[in-house]
């Protein structure tokens, strides 16, 4: 090890392009769908739109930080410097947490894609060469790392480009003019089959096919240029949610009746094959594998800069921070990567409910971090706006936005609460705020300064 080595700013502009957008597109979107379409029908389409804004707004609160302070590790630094450190160690070890539980359902649903194609395969064997594999890569430098991302990534796109297409043509060839051709939109229930209930319950559901999109603020740190290059890569963050979410579930529902989805497989793979395409099921199961790697890969990545930054703002073993020649904070990366052999243990001696309880904390999580993140923003605008200094990537129609957007989110966690699977998220994240602040509590007695006590 080198104590003088120092994060390399490896990532290019392709690079955090394909991490952006990798980030918003997973098994959510893969996977999931059927579910939010059972809730909402055809009414999901505004769903994905309104949630979608919502993100983009939150992401460019995010971008107007990171741009203007690219550090690693930003959501914990953010949130030290300009609120205080309660909430800096909150949200950099709550979002770490929830990254290590993603990247547990990850690995595990790697196991199961592959038992797909050879089911005489050990699930914990596949999910142990990939970990080994993905933790080599990134032990290497930020750009293995980037690179792995950016092919996994392209195959995502690549497959839903190729689905959003082959679906125009079959509409296409529906012999009925415009719009019956688009007829099963509308023509089981309406728009809105499930009422505004329905409508406002799949909300709940789609707001989390976003999670993971804020990993572009972690990048920060180890991007070449990140005054260009962010401000890029989250403005295409809008016109990718349009066309890879709104676009598919156009074609998804206009080629099958949406009440005829079901929730077992994939709609991808059920729709392509009731319409004369059944290659299509080995076809998205490569693809969703492909997936679920991308999200393995940038959940290490994620959590070891997030421990990294931990450690540098004084709320983690100062052993966080070493790093190896090549700039690799190696101890966060393997410690992170090993933390994941424990779901293979769990889901083979304890298979069922256990890994959903995961999941549903990981839901909480998820709202706990861009709730920071707003209320962050809001204090990092009124200091800098106190010092009379302006930003190089503003945020949009702030404060009205931030407000708008907790607003939003204090909406869906009360959608939270009538939804079974979901209630038990929202009964957890108080209990869980509170063992973090016991933590914080007895780790670091003495807060640290917020920019408010220190010299400008």
């Amino acid at each position: 090890m080198k104590k003088e080595s120092q994060m390399q700013r490896g990532l290019k502009n392709r690079h955090l392009q394909m991490i952006a957008l990798g980030g918003a597109i997973g098994t959510g979107l893969f996977y999931g769908s059927a579910s939010t379409i059972s809730l909402g029908g055809p009414s999901i389409i505004a769903a994905y739109l309104i949630c979608g804004i919502v993100i983009f707004l939150i992401m460019r609160m995010l971008g107007e930080m990171a741009v203007e302070e690219p550090v690693s590790g930003s959501f914990s630094y953010y949130a030290n410097k300009y609120w205080g450190s309660f909430p800096g160690f909150m949200l950099g070890w709550n979002y770490w947490f929830s990254y290590v539980i993603i990247s547990m359902a990850e690995l595990t649903a790697v196991g199961i894609y592959v038992h797909y194609w050879l089911p005489d395969l050990p699930q914990w064997i596949t999910a142990l060469v990939c970990l080994i594999a993905i933790t080599c890569l990134n032990l290497v430098n930020v750009r293995a790392y980037g690179e792995t991302e950016f092919w996994m990534s392209f195959i995502k796109v690549a497959a839903i480009i190729g689905m959003i297409f082959l679906g125009a043509w079959l509409i296409a060839q529906d012999s009925r003019p415009f719009p019956q051709d688009f007829s099963n939109l509308w023509a089981y229930g309406g728009i809105l089959p499930n009422g505004i209930w329905g409508f406002c319950l799949a909300m709940v559901t789609v707001i989390f096919s976003f999670g993971g999109v804020e990993l572009i603020g972690i990048t920060a740190g180890e991007a070449e240029n990140p005054e260009r290059s962010l401000p890029k890569a989250i403005n295409q963050i809008i016109w990718r949610i349009l066309v890879f979410y709104i676009g598919t579930m156009v074609v998804i529902m206009s080629l099958w009746p949406w009440n005829q989805i079901g929730t077992q497989n994939s709609p991808f793979v059920q729709i392509f094959t009731n319409v004369g395409f059944p290659s299509a099921a080995n076809l998205l199961n490569f693809v969703v594998l492909a997936a679920a790697i991308s999200v393995y890969n940038s959940a290490i990545y994620g959590n070891s800069r997030i421990a990294y930054g931990l450690a540098e703002e004084g709320h983690a073993p100062q052993w966080f921070r070493e790093l190896s020649a090549r700039g690799v904070p190696v101890h966060t990366l393997c410690l992170c990567s090993g933390l994941t052999l424990f779901v293979v243990a769990v889901t083979y001696f304890f298979p069922g409910k256990i890994f959903m309880y995961f999941l549903s904390l990981t839901v909480g999580a998820t709202i706990i971090n861009w709730v920071t993140i707003i209320v962050t923003h809001l204090k990092f605008k009124a200091y800098r706006q106190k010092m009379g200094r302006t930003t190089k990537f503003p945020s949009l129609w702030y404060p009205a936005a931030d407000y708008f957007c907790l607003a939003f989110l204090c909406f869906i966690v009360l959608m939270m609460t009538q939804m079974p699977d979901m209630l038990t998220a929202v009964l957890i994240m108080p209990v869980w705020l509170a063992i973090l602040w016991c933590c914080w509590r007895r780790l670091s007695p003495s807060p640290m300064p917020t920019y408010t006590r220190q010299k400008p």
